[in-house]
């Protein structure tokens, strides 16, 4: 996807509102990092990577995630 898509926004802006996401909504479900790490079975050095945008997370990880957390991906990704 080209950054068109997202108007003016860079690829980096775009990963560290999706790590302030998750990291909202952990925080809003009480969870650590790494009791939502282990919960979406990913390694927690991953998941604080992708809470501080600075790692580009695949589908499947996303998936999993949001299932851990209980959200939709729809609503996971709101706000990126």
């Amino acid at each position: 996807m080209s950054n068109s898509s997202y108007g003016k926004m860079s690829n980096e802006k775009i990963l560290r509102s999706l790590g302030e996401r998750v990291r909202e909504i952990r925080k809003d479900r009480a969870l650590s990092q790494e009791a939502l790490a282990e919960r979406a079975d990913i390694h927690v050095n991953h998941l604080r990577r992708i809470e501080l945008g600075q790692a580009n997370p695949t589908y499947l990880v996303l998936l999993r995630i949001s299932h851990a957390l209980d959200v939709s991906l729809p609503k996971l990704l709101s706000l990126v």
